[in-house]
């Protein structure tokens, strides 16, 4: 008898009802995979569940790799308008939906069979469909039961729903629904302020839509340091219909001629307004409650992410939870992180999760990363520091690619001068944002990073010329006053 869920296709894919392993990891997100590969890389004999087509999870297939092909395409148009002010006229874009959607569909099915070949070569066994925990040693999917010695918990996390709102209304969109790129809306409103809603914000309104943005704290980016968000606040304010901070969307009524908004908001006062489409992105929840955690003695807190130790470990100690499922931040590279950990713990090694900072990235424009200690948890929590701030207004290389408006951010100790964390906003902040990481991680001082020899003229020099101001040799500005 064949295994329904089973891929008869692939190497060490079973054809009977039951099946072991040594180790089960259900979920192949980035965590999920990275968990499965590195335990097949040290000798584990492995089965990987997985509910969709293809591996790969939100990040992968609906979330981070299709939304930054999108923001690509973005940036080029946005690019391309900017380039007007300097004697370089394009004319408007023409867009084609259905080859753009065709083409970022491309760069994830590459990916998502790069990753099935991976398993291949691993001899990872790949099972389709819901996984469902019936004890500490067993799992039931697709009519087949999986007995296992260990297992990893790889579930991730979904979007939150709101009260008020008919999400069963096609024009009411999750992230996932606004990445199908269905079409181009007129009226876009992002009902949240958040690095999902201001990135998907910023492709519709780069590809045509007048888009609002409301918020219901009183920045965007809430718990990113103001200095941060405030450049980024100034373009999106120049180029959408509005951003409202302070702003609860009470209902949204459906008909014909659109999705009526109405809103409750801290003055100004924000009248209804009626959109062609609405994406809800205000945040997401572990997928937790349906996986069976009771029959194996898993305990959850009372958000529903699940508890573990610095190895990942749950309350049932071979079982372990990796990414969204075990709390914020919800990010695919924390995830792949905690998965290595949990990997090596149950193939024997001495590890655990031990990391200074985790890096964020909007990928917005500009973008605004930042890793560490913020100036924002530092006030709320009393940590001392000092930063030292350098504005790319004074950085030639930021002049010359339009990123004037950007700063680069060192938060130190106010004693020893190491590093304790950084933020970036401008051009390419996510890819700089490496270095003070890595600073961070090897315990540097502000003088480490100064006294490294920075190409010039480049962005990552703002870095370098940060530091200097804190160590007071800054030649790039003004002296400071004696």
């Amino acid at each position: 008898m064949s295994t329904a869920g089973a891929e008869p296709g692939e190497p060490g894919a079973e054809t009977d009802t039951e099946i072991h392993a040594q180790l089960l990891v259900l979920g192949s997100g980035p965590g999920g995979y990275t968990a499965a590969f590195r335990a097949a890389d040290l000798g584990l004999d492995v089965v990987l569940v997985e509910r969709e087509e293809t591996l790969g999870g939100v990040c992968l297939n609906v979330g981070c790799i299709p939304s930054k092909a999108l923001l690509h395409i973005a940036k080029v148009i946005a690019d391309a308008e900017r380039a007007s002010a300097h004697g370089v006229s394009f004319g408007a874009p023409q867009i084609e939906l259905e080859q753009l959607r065709s083409w970022k569909d491309g760069v994830v099915g590459r990916l998502t069979t790069g990753l099935a070949g991976l398993a291949r070569q691993r001899k990872v066994r790949v099972v389709r469909g819901e996984g469902h925990l019936t004890g500490p040693h067993t799992l039931t999917v697709a009519g087949t039961t999986v007995t296992f010695d260990h297992a990893v918990l790889a579930t991730g996390s979904r979007a939150v729903r709101l009260d008020g709102i008919p999400h069963d209304d096609p024009r009411v969109m999750s992230s996932t629904d606004a990445l199908a790129l269905a079409d181009i809306p007129e009226r876009l409103l992002v009902v949240g302020g958040g690095i999902v809603g201001l990135e998907l914000a910023g492709v519709y309104d780069a590809l045509g839509s007048s888009v609002t943005v409301v918020e219901l704290s009183d920045q965007l980016m809430p718990g990113c340091d103001p200095d941060l968000v405030a450049p980024l606040h100034r373009r999106l304010r120049e180029r959408y219909a509005g951003v409202h901070l302070r702003t609860r969307v009470e209902s949204i009524e459906a008909s014909d001629a659109g999705l009526l908004a109405s809103f409750t908001a801290v003055e100004p006062a924000l009248e209804p307004a009626v959109f062609d489409r609405v994406l809800v992105a205000v945040g997401r929840v572990p997928n937790s409650e349906s996986l069976g955690l009771e029959n194996a003695g898993v305990a959850v807190d009372e958000r529903g992410f699940v508890t573990v130790d610095a190895q990942q470990r749950t309350s049932t100690p071979h079982i372990h939870a990796i990414g969204d499922l075990v709390g914020p931040p919800l990010l695919a590279h924390k995830a792949a992180r905690e998965a290595k950990v949990a990997a090596e713990v149950i193939a024997g090694h001495d590890v655990e999760l031990d990391v200074r900072g985790i890096p964020s990235v909007a990928y917005t424009d500009p973008e605004v990363a930042w890793v560490g200690l913020t100036e924002t948890a530092a006030k709320l929590t009393g940590v001392a520091y000092r930063s030292a701030s350098f504005p790319w207004s004074a950085s030639g290389r930021a002049l010359a690619s339009d990123g004037q408006d950007g700063i680069t951010k060192l938060i130190l100790d106010p004693e020893t001068n190491r590093v304790l964390g950084a933020g970036i906003v401008g051009n390419n902040a996510g890819e700089l944002i490496a270095e003070p990481g890595l600073a961070l991680e090897l315990e540097t001082d502000s003088q480490d990073i100064a006294l490294t020899v920075h190409a010039h003229p480049t962005l990552s020099e703002t870095i370098a010329m940060a530091a200097e101001i804190a160590d007071g040799t800054i030649t790039d500005l003004p002296p400071a006053r004696r």
